[in-house]
């Protein structure tokens, strides 16, 4: 087949049906830095490092028979100034202003009639700027996303737009950058797929079958027995409990999130409490989501909430390439935990089961499937993972050293990856530069104020520095 002309995959199928207007599939991102930034340089930096993946030069076309499969083809009308936009930040360009921004891109839908990705720069945010995007989840995973975002910067103001073709076409620091990034989640995901093996490869016939059973969605022969018990156990799981986090969805989203925290901090909590930092930010966010829920007067008293939580299945030693290739993770968040040391043990036995379950290759094989069943039955597995859940969470450790891009600093990076089906709330942990930073995006019916949960998680934090403290004095 021709490079210009390809087919989508099932599970890019997937995320590109599961588009509402209510609930958009697309991964939102901004940057922040201190100096204004060259649009035209900006757009050069994008022509030489996105654009040299098709995907973003391509649309998607629908099939012509009933179950037939999406392509991707080029654009014949492509022009990068459609896809790359500059404004000016409201005045007075503080804070408040740029997440009413970002508020406004996460609502908005892309056009499908053109490659699904859209790049605004921003003027006079604190007399710098900030670049922010939206990329549809069709296109890639967040993983896979951030690794293309983190590709267009450099580790020096002055680098080349292109490296030099004499030099290694990956060259050792951006290697190492990357898989910097990566790292954990693989680490997990190697421990599942020595669980269960291969992932089941579904073909037509047998997604027609699922009509009939919903079982055939995953072939237990290949995913094994660990495999087919995870899967009984995700589709006999009682439905998450009811709460202001979940309802009847809108078209208005908002977003808000936190500064920087020093991740030495959230290093040091980890240690003395004999946990991980995933430990420690679970449990922070815990912690400002049963505030928020007391504020409101709804009761928590043993209330356990699940997150949503998608992880990386592809190999560190793989060359970087966009498609989905993820499964999802169902941790418990034990928000009627009342005493925080009480809520980091417990946050910190969730994530120790989970690490060790075949769950997330188990639910990519469901995710697999669903690019090629019915409508109907797409809609009833969507229902199916918004009901066991309350909200998507990503925790994404990012590059510890400074970047560059289009010769500026770059000082923040947050983004947001969609919340599929039925669910209004999506949290986000990211880490960069020596820092840690918590991102909340919600629908506006349900949690109309996400900066109140951004303004917990600070409490939330700070006391468990004390309880660390605490601890070490002990000791």
């Amino acid at each position: 087949m021709s490079k210009h002309k390809e087919t989508m995959s099932n599970v890019d199928t997937a995320w590109l049906q599961m588009d509402r207007p209510t609930n958009l599939m697309m991964i939102a991102s901004f940057m922040t830095f201190d100096e204004p930034l060259d649009y035209e340089r900006l757009l050069a930096t994008i022509e030489r490092r996105l654009l040299i993946f098709d995907r973003f030069r391509q649309r998607v076309v629908p099939p012509r028979l009933p179950f037939g499969n999406y392509i991707w083809e080029d654009d014949p009308h492509f022009d990068i100034r459609a896809h790359v936009h500059r404004a000016a930040l409201p005045a007075p360009g503080d804070k408040a202003a740029l997440q009413a921004m970002m508020s406004d891109i996460i609502s908005t839908p892309l056009d499908r009639s053109r490659p699904l990705w859209h790049y605004y720069l921003l003027d006079g945010y604190r007399g710098g700027s900030v670049v922010a995007c939206r990329l549809h989840h069709s296109i890639a995973d967040g993983i896979a996303l951030m690794r293309v975002l983190l590709s267009m910067t450099d580790l020096t103001p002055d680098a080349p737009l292109l490296p030099d073709p004499a030099e290694d076409e990956t060259p050792e620091k951006a290697r190492g950058l990357l898989e910097t990034l990566v790292s954990p989640a693989t680490s997990l995901a190697r421990t599942t797929l020595r669980t269960t093996g291969n992932v089941a490869d579904f073909a037509l016939h047998q997604s027609m079958e699922t009509l009939r059973d919903p079982w055939r969605l995953v072939d237990v022969a290949k995913v094994g027995a660990g495999g087919a018990a995870r899967l009984a156990k995700m589709v006999l799981r009682t439905p998450d409990p009811e709460s202001p986090f979940k309802g009847e969805l809108g078209i208005r989203k908002a977003t808000a999130w936190s500064d920087p925290l020093p991740l030495t901090d959230a290093k040091a909590i980890a240690k003395a409490l004999n946990g991980t930092i995933n430990d420690t930010m679970m449990t922070a966010v815990a912690g400002a989501l049963r505030r928020y829920l007391q504020d409101h007067n709804f009761p928590v008293d043993g209330l356990n909430i699940r997150a949503l939580v998608p992880v990386n299945l592809r190999p560190l030693d793989e060359p970087l390439e966009l498609g989905n290739r993820f499964g999802l993770v169902f941790p418990t968040l034990p928000i009627g935990a009342a005493d925080i040391h009480e809520r980091f043990i417990e946050t910190r036995r969730y994530m120790s089961e989970i690490k060790n379950s075949p769950e997330a290759v188990v639910a990519f094989s469901v995710l697999q499937a669903l690019g090629m069943t019915p409508t109907d039955i797409e809609s009833l597995f969507l229902t199916f993972f918004a009901t066991k859940s309350s909200m998507v969470l990503t925790n994404v450790p990012g590059p510890q050293v400074q970047l560059y891009l289009a010769g500026s600093p770059l000082r923040e990076i947050m983004a947001w990856v969609p919340q599929s089906g039925g669910l209004g709330m999506g949290i986000s942990i990211l880490s960069y530069n020596g820092g840690v930073m918590v991102g909340v995006t919600t629908d506006v019916g349900l949690v109309p104020h996400p900066e109140e949960i951004i303004n917990n998680f600070y409490i939330e934090f700070e006391a468990l520095r004390h309880l660390a403290a605490d601890a070490q004095a002990r000791n």
